[in-house]
């Protein structure tokens, strides 16, 4: 079987998910279309050569509907002849998109491939894809889940009261994540991976100043009456301080066979080694990183010691902690640039942008084998180990 390779991998800055936000006047097609100009210049690839583009985006209505990739494709100027599609596994959505890629250039599907993502969420905000009044979910589901499923600001809180994550943990995890995105702009760590736009240059959530004593003062953010009543357990510690936020952003990877690397003199940024998807208990929602970061180890062969960095998807502190916990992982090498609390989390764009995060960290740090695992709604779950070549 060949091997599949990144050559390249950038993103936009992460603009805040709010009308009055430094991205929101990008529609989502031309933020996704910039990252994929960017990646050919980059690589001096010829677009023609690709032969297939694929996307993530979660809300697939309204600007990003009837296949964004496609007319992302169209607008960044490749050739018509250019193909593309779009998935949606959730958060983990561009993750999956290089799953995808990455397995059909192993497969010998492909040659060339991009795998990338986008999301606008100021201008197609969350559940814009689920009318009112209307149940995405189905009787059957109902029917296996009779007391109901939960958003996952409730698995989030439920998450912290089953692992006993106080408070005070969860939002000591955010300032580190502040902390550590702010000195990788300030010693130029992002550099290599962000594509300005629209002079937008830097992402727009990443606050230096954020402090124990600034989060302490902020309300729960997902209290409410029946729940508490439900979950007795919960102790209602999850705040916009300690979890993600509402973002706009696009990212981008590109991958080949080493072979064609090789015959077009580029230097691959890293090996994609092994892949795992897992599914898990959909009230907890967010758990499934701990069984595929087991999954991926097993299936590579190694063992968590021998990974050198971890990107984990910062949708809440809990999440993160929890993991940590379950695998006893070293924090210090994980999100060593920040993580989605301080970054942002454009719901599509996620997957690639942690992966583009990560290849440069590795290169930059001399790390042999990086590990990447996002929770996904539903209870879902993508992990996947690069290795440095």
């Amino acid at each position: 079987m060949r091997d599949a390779v990144i050559v390249e991998a950038v993103r936009t800055p992460i603009g805040k998910g709010k009308p009055n936000g430094s991205l929101a006047h990008v529609h989502p097609v031309e933020l996704l279309a910039h990252t994929l100009r960017t990646l050919v210049e980059r690589s001096g690839v010829d677009p023609a050569l690709i032969d297939d583009v694929i996307g993530g985006t979660v809300d697939q209505v309204g600007e990003q509907a009837m296949n964004t990739t496609r007319y992302a494709v169209l607008s960044a100027g490749f050739p018509e002849s250019v193909p593309a599609t779009t998935v949606d596994r959730q958060c983990g959505s561009s993750q999956q998109a290089v799953h995808f890629a990455a397995q059909g250039v192993m497969s010998g599907a492909y040659d060339i491939v991009v795998a990338c993502g986008v999301e606008s969420m100021s201008r197609v905000p969350m559940w814009s894809n689920v009318p009112a009044g209307k149940d995405p979910f189905g009787p059957g589901v109902a029917e296996r889940y009779p007391d109901g499923l939960v958003g996952q600001g409730i698995s989030a809180e439920l998450i912290a009261a089953k692992w006993s994550i106080t408070r005070e943990q969860m939002d000591a995890f955010a300032v580190s994540s502040h902390e550590r995105a702010a000195r990788a702009w300030e010693k130029g760590f992002f550099d290599a991976e962000v594509a300005p736009l629209d002079g937008v240059a830097r992402d727009e959530c990443v606050r230096p100043g954020t402090t124990p004593e600034i989060l302490a003062g902020l309300k729960p953010a997902f209290y409410d009456p029946t729940s508490a009543e439900r979950f007795p357990q919960i102790e209602w510690g999850i705040t916009p301080g300690n979890s993600s936020p509402i973002n706009d952003g696009a990212s981008a990877t590109l991958i080949m066979s080493g072979e064609t690397a090789a015959r077009l003199g580029l230097r691959p940024l890293a090996r994609l080694h092994s892949f795992a998807v897992t599914g898990s208990d959909p009230l907890l929602m967010l758990t499934g990183v701990i069984p595929a970061t087991e999954k991926v180890l097993s299936r590579a062969g190694l063992r968590l010691d021998d990974i050198d960095l971890f990107e984990v998807n910062e949708a809440f502190s809990s999440v993160v902690l929890a993991w940590q916990q379950e695998t006893g992982a070293d924090l210090d090498k994980v999100n060593v640039h920040g993580g989605a609390i301080a970054l942002g989390h454009p719901l599509g764009a996620s997957g690639t942008r942690l992966t583009t995060t990560l290849v440069h960290a590795m290169r930059e740090r001399g790390a042999r084998y990086g590990l990447q695992t996002m929770c996904e709604a539903g209870g879902l779950a993508n992990a996947m180990i690069l290795e440095s070549v």
